[in-house]
C-alpha cells in the first residue's frame, strides 16, 4: 500500500485533531482512503520539535504533560525548528497550521514557499497564505510539480471550494454571498433574544466560539480573508484585501434587530463578491438585514453558508461547520486524499 509521510508545523488544536484521526482510526484509515500515513515530523512553538523518519509516537505526542517538550522524546528538541523541519525532513507533505497573521500571512507564506520549493506538497488551513500569496504560492507549486491545498481555508470541514471546483463546471458563477464567521453569527442571534452585543460576546467567548479578542470575528477582517479566497478561486479574480469594503457587526444596535425582525428581516454578517456586467468585481464584507425568505436568512448559531449565484441552476447553498477543530482537521485530511489522487492520476499519465 502507499504511503505519505506528513510533517505537522504548529501542534495546536486543528495539527492535533488530524494527528488523533490518524492515531486513532489507525489501519482502518488506511483502508478507507487507500494508502498509509506517517507523522515523521513536528514543530510547535510552545513544544519545540521533533523528528523521526520511521514514524513518531503519537499516542505519546499527543498526551504530553503541560510543561513538557518533545525534548523528552527520541528525536526532539526543546525549540521550534521550522525551516530546518519543513526543508530536511523526510515527509513529501507538509501540513501548515500555525496562528494566521492577516498583514502580511507570515509565517505562514514562507513555510508554505519553502516546503513547495523543497519538493513538498502542502495542505493549511490557513487563511493568510492563501488570500495574500495564493497566486504566488499556486504558481511555485505547479513550478515544482507539487499541489498547493487549502480547502479549510473557508469553511473548515465543509467542502466548499471543492464543490465549487467539483460540481459547478459547466455553469456561469456571477457571484458567491455567505456567511463565513461563525462567531458573528451566533452574536447576531443571541442579539435577537434580547442579548447585547457585549453580553454575546462574552456568551460566544464562554462556548469557546469566540477568542479571548474577538476583534476579527466582530468587524470582519476574518470575514475579509475569506471573501478574497473565494473571488480569486471561483469568480477567477485577482483581488487583495484592500479591494473588499469591510464593516463589521460592532454598530448594529438592540434596536436595529428588533426594526429588522418587525419587517421580517434578520441581520447577518455577509461576504459577498460579484462580476458586474463589465467584469469588475465587487467584493464587501458588511451587516445586511436578509428577507426571511433568503436562503442564508435561515442560518442560525455557528454553521457557514455560502451561496452561489449561476446562469443555469439559479441560487445554490452549502452549509455546515464553519469551525472546530475535528472538522477543520478533517479538512486537511481532505486536501491529503486530494494530493493523493493527484499524485496517482500524475503517475499514470506518464506510463
Amino acid at each position: 500500500m502507499n504511503r505519505h509521510d506528513i510533517a505537522l508545523i504548529g501542534f495546536g488544536g486543528v495539527n492535533r485533531a488530524l494527528a488523533e484521526i490518524i492515531h486513532t482510526r489507525g489501519q482502518d484509515l488506511s483502508d478507507e482512503i487507500g494508502f498509509e500515513l506517517r507523522v515523521v515530523a513536528i514543530t510547535d512553538l510552545r513544544l519545540g520539535s521533533l523528528m523521526r523518519t520511521e514514524g513518531i509516537d503519537l499516542g505519546t505526542a499527543l498526551t504530553l504533560p503541560d510543561g513538557v517538550t518533545f525534548a523528552s522524546m527520541p528525536g526532539g528538541a526543546a525549540v521550534p525548528q521550522n525551516d530546518f523541519v519543513i526543508r530536511s525532513t523526510t515527509a513529501d507533505i507538509v501540513v501548515e497550521a500555525t496562528y494566521t497573521n492577516p498583514v502580511d500571512g507570515e509565517p505562514a507564506v514562507s513555510h508554505v514557499r519553502a516546503a513547495l520549493q523543497s519538493g513538498k506538497s502542502v495542505t493549511t488551513t490557513n487563511k493568510g497564505p492563501v488570500a495574500l500569496a495564493g497566486a504566488e504560492l499556486n504558481r511555485i507549486a505547479v513550478e515544482h510539480g507539487m499541489r498547493f491545498e487549502y480547502e479549510g481555508s473557508v469553511m473548515s470541514g465543509t467542502p466548499v471550494l471543492s464543490f465549487a471546483s467539483r460540481v459547478l463546471p459547466g455553469l456561469r458563477v456571477s457571484g458567491v454571498q455567505g456567511i463565513l464567521n461563525g462567531t458573528s453569527n451566533y452574536v447576531l442571534g443571541q442579539m435577537e433574544t434580547g442579548m447585547t452585543l457585549a453580553d454575546a460576546v462574552a456568551e460566544a467567548q464562554a462556548l469557546g466560539y469566540a477568542e479571548a479578542d474577538p476583534t476579527a470575528d466582530i468587524e470582519g477582517s476574518d470575514v475579509q480573508l475569506k471573501v478574497v479566497i473565494l473571488a480569486n478561486e471561483i469568480l477567477g479574480a485577482n483581488i487583495t484585501t484592500a479591494d473588499v469594503e469591510r464593516q463589521g457587526i460592532s454598530r448594529i444596535t438592540p434596536e436595529d434587530i428588533a426594526e429588522a425582525a418587525a419587517d421580517g428581516r434578520r441581520w447577518k454578517l455577509i461576504g459577498a463578491a460579484r462580476r458586474d456586467p463589465d467584469g469588475r468585481i465587487i467584493a464587501t464584507v458588511e451587516p445586511v438585514a436578509l428577507p426571511l425568505t433568503h436562503p442564508l436568512a435561515g442560518i442560525t448559531g455557528p454553521t457557514n453558508a455560502v451561496s452561489f449565484d449561476t446562469d443555469l441552476l439559479g441560487t445554490v447553498t452549502v452549509s455546515g461547520p464553519g469551525a472546530g477543530r475535528t472538522e477543520t482537521g478533517y479538512a486537511l485530511l481532505s486536501d491529503i486524499i486530494a494530493i493523493d489522487a493527484h499524485q496517482r492520476a500524475a503517475a499514470e499519465a506518464l506510463r
